[in-house]
Order: structure tokens, then C-alpha cells, then sequence
């Protein structure tokens, strides 16, 4: 691996790193529909699809994979900005609320948005390309003031007093314990729900890419790049867009990120897997009204996700299997924002048209009596 990343360059590596992971995750992703939105509409709603077990195999896989490296000594996650930097409480509750609600408005989550857009999803690529464009103007842009502001409502200092394993004095050995038993109790849900294979399966390989993630980055920072060129981190997708975007329109000649190799990785590792499996297809907005609903949900998505510091995949899956408080309090904003959206816009307006007219025989004598009166 050093001579490949000697021959290569660190910066290319990277990028090239970025687009193998991405592969992977975006080909998995495609195929197990793995999804947090759908998770949490299953949970809140008490239907048991399948959906919410898949992305707990995911959660599970990732969390569980990434203690193991870490307590082996094969990855230092410690410079990762999830846990040195100081971080923000208030943002992550906030951001992930605005997060949550955007995620069911857009019938998606940034990451998913991106795997429907490589099928061929109309909506998705509107969606996406907004979604960026909130995200790079939260972090730099007209929208920054608002979101500095809000950040700095509460923060907490980076290194023990962000790791919720020295918090919680739990150690290494705790969180292996905990995120068995998550997986353990996926792969009991998986049993009596008969998920197909490709969801258990391709939720292991998405929560493996994000282990891969943390391996791969900690592994090249180990060979002496400064920690701005070459960074500790795993999968995000806020932060990520938002770069891309910028590149391709202002900078294309800045030296190669993973982030820069991972979004381009995760499009083609869904196109291929969609390709395969016959599943390109182009849909659009059905009208007005669906269009307004994806777009203001890519905007609270968008500044939700810078806000808080990472979206369902950075929060939920790369800064919980390290166990960052500020991503568990975003995880948890986004589950409990989510529910209530989904409950008062969704749930409710189905269960009303689901339900049977009244008789003809009781419509009219309430109708008579009224027309008495």
C-alpha cells in the first residue's frame, strides 16, 4: 500500500481511494435501498418492511468494524474533526432537526439523493444540485452568519469531552459489546422480516465502506501528510457535494481530496449496480407541488447538514461508529424530526384517504336535517 500511494502521490491516492469506497458504497447502497428516511418512517409508524432492519445492519456494521480497528491499533481516529475539533450541541440539534424534516420533504437523504440521481432520477438531480448550493452557501457564503451564529449557541471542546466512550467511561470494549448487539439484533429482525439477501447484505458492505473509510484515511495520514492536505475521515456527503461543486465550477485545478474522489465514486458505483440489475429509468416531478416540496427539502438539508456538521451517512453512520457526541445528538435530532414530519405531513393525509366514505344511508338524514335548519 505505501509503494502504490508512493507511485500514485498522496493526493492522488486519495482521490482514488475516495472513488473505490465510493464505488463500493454507492453500488451496496443501490441495491440494499438503503435509506434513513425509510427507516425511520417504518419505526415511527410501526411497519415492520424490512427497511429499518437494513439500515440497523448498516448502523451496526459500521459502528462495530470501526471499534475493531481502532482497539486492534489499525486506525487512529483521534486528529478526525469529528472528535479534536470543537464542536457545536446546538448546531447538531438544530442542524439535524432541519435535516430530518428536509430528508422526508425530499423523499431522501443527501446520500440517497445522490444513488437515485445515477438511475436516472430527475427529481434527485434537481434535488442534489440545490441541496449542494445551500451547503457551500452555509459554509461560505450569504448563508454562513446565520449558521455561525446558531453554532456558537452551544459548543463543547473537542478531544475527551466529544468522545462519548471517555464520557461515558464504557471503553473500547463497551462499544464493541454495544454495537454487537445491535447487529446481533438486525440479523434476528433480517430472520423473522425475510430480508432478501441483497439488503442484509449490501447494508453489511455500506456500514464496511465506512469502516474502509476511517482504515484507508488513517492509514495515509500515518505516512506524515499534514492533516489539512489528507485528513482522518470517513464517508459525508454535505461538505463533499459542496467541494465538487465548487471545483467544477471555480477551481478544477486544486489538488485531488477524498471527498473530491468520493461523490463521483458513490454516482458510479449506483449507475453500475442499477445498470446491472436493469433499474435505469427517468422520472420527473409529477408537478408544481412535488417540485416545491423536493426543493425546500434540499434547502433544509442543505444548511441542515452544514449546521450540524454531517448529513444521515456523516452523522449517522461515520461520526457515530466513532462515538462523537455532537453526531449522536444529530442522529437523534434527525430520527425525532423526521417522525413528526412524516407523522403531521404524510402519515396523517394517508390514513385520511385510505379511510371509507360514510354510507349513503347515514349521508342523507344528516344532510336533511341540516338543510331544515
Amino acid at each position: 500500500m505505501e509503494q502504490l500511494i508512493e507511485s500514485l502521490g498522496q493526493a492522488k491516492a486519495l482521490a482514488w481511494g475516495g472513488v473505490a469506497i465510493g464505488f463500493l458504497f454507492g453500488f451496496f447502497a443501490q441495491r440494499s435501498r438503503f435509506c434513513l428516511r425509510s427507516a425511520t418512517i417504518e419505526f415511527s409508524r410501526g411497519v415492520h418492511g424490512g427497511k429499518l432492519t437494513v439500515w440497523l445492519f448498516a448502523f451496526a456494521t459500521a459502528l462495530l468494524g470501526t471499534q475493531a480497528l481502532i482497539a486492534l491499533g489499525w486506525a487512529d481516529v483521534s486528529s478526525a474533526r469529528q472528535l479534536a475539533a470543537r464542536g457545536s450541541l446546538s448546531g447538531a440539534a438544530l442542524g439535524g432537526a432541519l435535516f430530518g424534516v428536509g430528508m422526508i420533504l425530499a423523499r431522501g437523504c443527501s446520500s440517497r439523493l445522490l444513488v437515485l440521481a445515477a438511475q436516472g432520477n430527475l427529481r434527485s438531480v434537481l434535488s442534489g444540485l440545490v441541496f449542494a448550493v445551500t451547503a457551500q452557501a452555509a459554509w461560505t457564503g450569504l448563508l454562513a452568519p446565520l449558521r455561525e451564529r446558531l453554532s456558537s449557541l452551544w459548543t463543547v471542546e473537542g478531544g475527551a469531552a466529544r468522545d462519548l466512550v471517555a464520557l461515558t467511561g464504557i471503553g473500547r470494549t463497551g462499544a464493541l459489546i454495544f454495537g454487537a448487539v445491535w447487529l446481533l439484533a438486525a440479523v434476528r429482525w433480517a430472520w423473522h422480516q425475510r430480508v432478501p439477501v441483497w439488503g442484509w447484505l449490501g447494508a453489511v458492505m455500506v456500514g464496511l465502506a465506512i469502516t474502509s473509510a476511517w482504515w484507508f484515511t488513517s492509514f495515509v495520514a500515518l505516512l506524515g501528510l499534514d492533516a489539512e492536505t489528507a485528513p482522518v475521515q470517513a464517508l459525508s456527503f454535505t461538505g463533499p457535494s459542496a467541494e465538487v461543486l465548487v471545483r467544477v465550477l471555480f477551481a478544477p485545478d486544486k489538488a485531488p481530496t477524498f471527498d473530491l474522489g468520493l461523490v463521483p465514486g458513490v454516482f458510479l458505483g449506483s449507475f453500475v449496480a442499477a445498470a446491472l440489475f436493469r433499474e435505469l429509468k427517468l422520472e420527473g416531478f409529477a408537478g408544481g407541488a412535488s417540485m416545491r416540496r423536493y426543493l425546500v427539502g434540499a434547502v433544509l438539508m442543505g444548511f441542515g447538514g452544514m449546521l450540524a456538521g454531517g448529513c444521515a451517512v456523516g452523522a449517522g453512520l461515520s461520526g457515530a461508529a466513532v462515538f462523537t457526541i455532537t453526531s449522536w445528538v444529530t442522529l437523534s435530532a434527525m430520527w425525532a424530526a423526521a417522525a413528526l414530519t412524516d407523522y403531521f405531513l404524510d402519515h396523517r393525509a394517508e390514513r385520511a384517504a385510505a379511510r371509507p366514505p360514510p354510507a349513503l344511508d347515514q349521508a342523507v338524514p344528516q344532510f336533511s336535517r341540516s338543510f331544515k335548519h
